[in-house]
């Protein structure tokens, strides 16, 4: 997921060179979006390993 909100970013600033600036605002919310669903998702299994009692694996 934080993989396809870095192509979105990208995109979004591509476009944004470009002049075409419905696309890369479109394409900056999209980013946006995913980096924070992919931080609430990191949060959740971080919470989770945690409370089972296992170490971080390094």
């Amino acid at each position: 997921m934080l993989y396809w909100a870095v192509v979105f970013l990208i995109v979004a600033i591509v476009a944004a060179v470009f002049g075409f600036g419905g696309i890369a605002s479109a394409s900056a919310g999209i980013a946006q979006i995913l980096f924070f669903v992919f931080l609430v998702l990191f949060v959740i299994a971080l919470v989770a390993r945690a409370v089972r009692g296992q170490p971080p694996r390094m």
